[in-house]
This record gives C-alpha cells, sequence and structure tokens, in this order.
C-alpha cells in the first residue's frame, strides 16, 4: 500500500497581516498532484489543519476543497487535530467526510464507517486506531493520537503520573488493539526531544515537561509525525514531513516536502521526500545603507522579505516608502543603530526571544529576581492551546 504522509498546514495563517490562502490552496492542489502521480493510496494528515481554533471561513472553504480534491475517486484521507485546531470543531464534519473516504480524528470516540465504493476503505476502527484496506487485500493498521493533554482527552491532571508515564499509556491504548499483528503506522502531533524548532512555532517542550522521548514511540513500521515545521527524521522511521510553506524567517533556504512510502508485510520501504514548489519564499537580508537596501530588495521579487538595517541614524518615513516601493513583499524592517543601544535594538533582540525568555525578563523587571521554574511551566502550559501571535 502506498502512503502519502503531510502535516502543519496552517490553513489561514498569515504573515505581517498578509493572506496566505492563495499560496496555501496552490500548495494542498500540488499534494493532490503528487497523489496522483505517485499513485497513493492513503494520506495521513498528522495535525494543524488550521493556524486558529476559529478559522475564517475563507480558510475552511480552503480545506475543504483541497482535502475533498486530494481524497479523489478512490483515495482515503486520515486527519487528526493539531494544537492549533480545535479538536471538536475539526472533527465535527466526520459523519458526512467519510462518504468522500476522509476520516478526521480529534481525541474523542467517534464510530467511524465503511465506504463501500471506494478502492481503500476503513474496515476498522476504534477510538485510538484505524485498520484500511485496498482492493489486492492489504490491510494495514493506524495507531491515532491527536495533540495530547490531558484537557482534549478529558483527564484530570494526576501529580502522580508524569507526562511520559501519561504517553506511554496514550500510545499502548491504540498498539493494544492491533491484535492481528499488522503493518503498522503511528500518527501523532507531538514534540519528540531533540527536535528542531523553528520560530514560527509556539514553545512547545514546556521547558522539557512536554518532550516525547523517542524510545517511548512504537515499533510501528513507520511513525508519521505533526508539529515541527521543519522536514526531519530519527532513527526507526520516525519521520516529520514539515510544514507545507514556509512560516518563519528562519526557515531561509529549507526545503518543503511531503513523504511518500510504501508499507506491507516487510515493513515500510522506499521512503522517500517529495519537494513541494508551492508558495512565495521567505528571505532574510541585511544591508548597511538605505541605498544599498533598495538595490538588494530588487533582486528578490515574489518573495516575502525580512530586512536588517545597521545604520548610523535613525529610519525616516521616506526611506521606508522608498524600501517598500522597491519590494512589494517587504514585510518587516528591523531598524539597528550601530554604537547606540536604541529602542530598535531591543526590539530586535526581543523578536528572537522564545516565550519563556520573554516571561523570565518581564518577571524580572517586576520582582528584581528570576521566576521559579514551577511558574515558569505553568506560565507555558497557559498558551499552549492559544493562538501564536508573536510573528503574525
Amino acid at each position: 500500500m502506498k502512503v502519502l504522509h503531510t502535516s502543519d498546514w496552517h490553513i489561514g495563517k498569515r504573515i505581517a497581516g498578509r493572506e496566505r490562502l492563495a499560496e496555501q490552496r496552490e500548495v494542498l492542489h500540488e499534494i493532490a498532484s503528487v497523489c496522483e502521480r505517485e499513485k497513493v493510496e492513503l494520506v495521513l494528515v498528522a495535525g494543524d489543519v488550521f493556524d486558529t481554533y476559529l478559522p475564517s471561513a475563507e480558510a475552511e472553504d480552503v480545506f475543504y476543497g483541497a482535502v475533498k480534491e486530494i481524497a479523489g475517486k478512490d483515495r482515503c484521507v486520515l486527519i487528526i487535530s493539531g494544537n492549533h485546531d480545535d479538536n471538536v470543531r475539526l472533527a465535527a464534519a466526520s459523519s458526512i467526510s467519510e462518504d468522500q473516504g476522509i476520516y478526521i480524528y480529534g481525541n474523542a470516540a467517534h464510530s467511524h464507517k465503511d465506504c463501500e465504493d471506494r478502492a481503500l476503505k476503513a474496515v476498522a476502527a476504534e477510538t485510538n486506531s484505524i485498520i484500511f484496506c485496498n482492493s489486492a487485500g492489504e490491510e494495514i493498521f493506524v495507531n491515532v493520537l491527536p495533540y495530547p493533554n490531558e484537557a482534549r482527552l478529558k483527564e484530570d491532571k494526576n501529580p502522580n503520573e508524569s507526562y511520559s508515564d501519561k504517553m506511554r499509556r496514550w500510545i499502548e491504548a491504540g498498539e493494544a488493539q492491533n491484535t492481528r499483528g499488522l503493518p503498522s503506522i503511528f500518527l501523532s502531533h507531538l514534540f519528540v526531544a531533540g527536535g528542531k524548532v523553528s520560530e514560527g512555532e509556539r514553545e512547545i517542550d514546556l521547558g522539557g515537561a512536554r518532550a516525547v522521548a523517542l524510545e517511548l514511540l512504537p515499533p510501528s513500521c513507520y511513525v508519521a509525525l505533526g508539529h515541527l515545521h521543519r522536514r526531519q527524521h530519527f532513527k526507526n522511521n520516525v519521520y516529520y514531513s514539515g510544514s507545507v510553506l514556509q512560516y518563519a524567517f528562519d526557515e531561509t533556504g529549507s526545503e518543503k516536502s511531503v513523504v511518500v512510502f510504501d508499507i506491507g508485510k516487510g515493513g515500510a520501504q522506499n521512503i522517500r521526500e517529495i519537494p513541494l514548489c508551492s508558495g512565495k519564499r521567505l528571505v532574510r537580508l541585511a544591508e548597511t545603507s538605505v541605498g544599498g537596501a533598495v538595490e538588494l530588495l530588487k533582486k528578490y521579487p515574489d518573495c516575502y522579505i525580512e530586512l536588517t538595517l545597521y545604520l548610523r541614524a535613525p529610519l525616516i518615513a521616506a526611506q521606508v516608502r522608498e524600501m517598500q516601493a522597491a519590494n512589494e513583499g517587504l514585510v518587516s524592517i528591523l531598524p539597528v543603530v550601530q554604537g547606540d543601544i536604541t529602542p530598535q535594538g531591543t526590539v530586535l533582540s526581543r523578536r528572537k526571544m522564545s516565550s519563556a525568555e520573554l516571561f523570565r525578563e518581564y518577571y524580572k523587571s517586576k520582582f528584581t529576581e528570576m521566576p521559579p521554574k514551577e511558574l515558569c511551566e505553568l506560565f507555558l502550559s497557559l498558551t499552549e492551546d492559544t493562538d501564536e501571535t508573536k510573528t503574525s
């Protein structure tokens, strides 16, 4: 059975207030084309379909049109909720989406139905798993774990159970349902310890408290993960497919892709990363003069640009307008006045701070000492399921 793994669509996400829905629609159409070209049977979407809990009607329109195209006439699509998604809202369309071969898991029990008229169909499903069978009679088992925390799973916090213990219990609940020992995939939205994080992601490991050790993951043929926007993989076929577009300027130069592989009794084979070409690229530039910046900006058409300017005097409005006229993709100007510590320089440094660093700086400014570790982790846990605004 041929499978495609993608994640972190973030439909509705903007950059400096600018809409990117056209780019998101374009890249999802490209994924549908990859599915056709590669003869993919099952598509796995590992969370963060939307960028906010309450996506706009326009963002939902992009999603429904794209996922229907990706499913096609005979393909199945399996979607889980991520931390940016409202898990209940995302799964609300399941009763009608399954007629199109689209199965959505959002941390709640749901009785999935078969699609008898499709080449690939779900033949069995439980709260934590689903089994697919194709026209050749090949079956695969998917252990499904949408973005896991106590609130979403309707559990009370148990101070005597560590997060690692919870993860082990949640993962094993799905693994126990593979009673026939079928070739298996683990599909989840989580942070593996040691993963590379981008600036566009909120601080997700809560100081290490929410990081999942690699050895906790099940011995599946393939582990399909979402959450981290940089594509990366670990041993034992553990893959982050990465986001479908560049969503932060530290991703400059990084390629976006989906992962395609075959799975059967011999495990996962022919694993390949297929590049995605759609969407504007994000570029970080630096210059020491406005005139030099104008000429440099003209060399990067059809990109979004973050420009750092090292100057000896503050910018004036006319200079900003001149640079904006040189390239409409200029979304951020970071002026640094050399030889002086200015508020502008402070803004630049704070933009690169993590949520924890910003909280610690604020706390120290109020109380002249660093916050206790427990208070910092509590603050991060409260921001865990809120919309990211730092880079929007």
